[in-house]
């Protein structure tokens, strides 16, 4: 019955969420007590997992999250990732730029939110599709896709990597080691098996494209994920070098901490270092400073307000799949997922990989949102880590992987990209969704390299 009540739990917050509308929030909250309620858990157990539950997931990456929005809001205000996207327009030629833009859209764009992601980097794709060929525009817009979700579920700080490693109890700096590689490769090589997929018939450009149809946002105005414009005038940024400070001391702080360990050097210096909460509030500072010298104190406040309102959103979504993952863990399920999970001997990594892949990938199927699929996913295994000979890395990667699998029609993300590429929905499905479907593929494999070294 417990199995039952589950998967009840989990159609009724998939049909909440795609048929009634009702935000992710409520629906995962009401799945949770239904769940808690219907397994006899017991009215106060129930509210006291979800509670307990709120509060672990937030000790464990509600600074994480913050501190990191925050950073992405600040660099974005001072234009630093518009100089980033003209950088690669102008240093790499026409063959080698949708491989550059993944690459960059894989490992340095995580920092902010996917949105705005598409918003600063469609331009580039609208405008140098037509220098690479007949087909560029698909496969600029196929780098693009790739090269953000990626990024999004494998890099830090990247908003899906760190739910799902925080509510898998997986420690950043090794998240990092393996993520760092497993984004980039990912995304790269789904760029060329794309680009091969293009020699063929596959691309049709007068049923697939519209350019008349495009949305082109003003050169000096971004929408941010709030909906609020950001200022018109032409604002002053450092070098690109010292826009990315913020970014990328944070990752070689965390990474370093996490060879020392790797390493066997312990010290409590080495750790305070390595920490990743230090380390990201250290980014924080600099982004901090470098935007009261770009954009002065009421620039910076306008950045900060806009961080904080994001993160908000953000951090009651992770804590309430959180919250998911302790009522399940309550209920006894573990138990049951555990036999699941060890079903082969002969075989446990890959079953465990497949299965968390398999569930991560119907939850973004079901739901359309590969942030919600990720942390829904990553609470409903978490439970099971303990009982399965699988390193906990492994099952968090193939979650990510299985969570960027086919972002279709139900997302609105898929709506949004669609109209700043000048796509119709057709030809939306054969770049955004078929590169989101072959990343996942692409990396399932990787993950079980992972696997058998971990």
């Amino acid at each position: 019955m417990v199995i039952l009540h589950t998967v009840i739990a989990i159609i009724g917050i998939v049909g909440l969420i795609i048929k009634a509308k009702v935000d992710p929030v409520i629906s995962l909250i009401i799945g949770s007590l239904y769940l808690g309620l219907a397994t006899g858990v017991g009215f106060s157990g129930t509210i006291g997992a979800i509670t307990t539950g709120f509060g672990d997931i937030m000790a464990e990456v509600g600074l994480l999250i913050g501190f990191g929005v925050l950073i992405g809001s600040l660099l974005h205000e001072m234009g630093a990732f518009q100089k980033m996207v003209t950088l690669l327009v102008n240093g790499v030629g026409g063959r080698r730029l949708p491989y550059a833009l993944t690459a960059a859209m894989s490992t340095v764009f995580p920092s902010i939110y996917v949105d705005v992601q598409v918003v600063l980097a469609s331009p580039v794709v609208r405008s140098a599709g037509p220098l690479i060929g007949p087909r560029g525009l698909p496969l600029m817009a196929g780098a693009l896709g790739t090269g953000i979700f990626a990024g999004y579920v494998f890099v830090v700080p990247g908003l899906a990597a760190v739910s799902i490693a925080g509510l898998m109890g997986i420690p950043l700096g090794t998240w990092i080691l393996y993520g760092i590689i497993l984004g980039p490769v990912t995304a790269i090589v789904t760029t060329l098996l794309f680009r091969l997929l293009l020699r063929g018939g596959f691309w049709k450009p007068a049923l697939d494209e519209a350019a008349e149809e495009a949305v082109v946002e003003s050169a000096d105005t971004t929408q941010d994920p709030a909906g609020a414009d950001a200022p018109a005038e032409k604002r002053p940024t450092p070098p690109l070098l010292v826009c990315l400070l913020p970014i990328l001391v944070p990752l070689v702080m965390i990474a370093g901490g996490a060879f020392a360990e790797l390493f066997g050097v312990t010290h409590d210096a080495i750790a305070f270092i390595g920490d990743a909460n230090f380390a990201l509030f250290v980014g924080l500072i600099g982004a901090y400073l470098l935007a009261r010298r770009a954009l002065g104190s009421e620039g910076t406040h306008r950045a900060m307000g806009t961080g904080f309102h994001t993160t908000g959103e953000i951090l009651l979504i992770t804590g309430i799949g959180g919250s998911l993952g302790a009522v399940i863990a309550e209920t006894g399920l573990d138990t049951i997922l555990a036999s699941l999970f060890t079903a082969d001997a002969g075989a446990p990594v890959i079953l465990s990989i497949l299965l968390a892949w398999a569930i991560a990938a119907v939850l973004h199927l079901a739901i359309g949102s590969v942030s919600v699929a990720s942390i829904a996913a990553a609470g409903i295994i978490a439970p099971v880590l303990g009982s399965i000979d699988v390193s906990p890395i492994v099952i968090g990667l193939a979650v990510a992987s299985g969570a960027m699998f086919a972002l279709q029609v139900n997302s609105n993300f898929f709506w949004m990209f669609k109209s700043l590429i000048g796509l119709t929905t057709q030809g939306t499905l054969k770049t955004l969704t078929m590169v989101t479907s072959i990343a996942s593929l692409v990396s399932l494999p990787l993950v079980m390299v992972v696997g058998v070294f971990a």
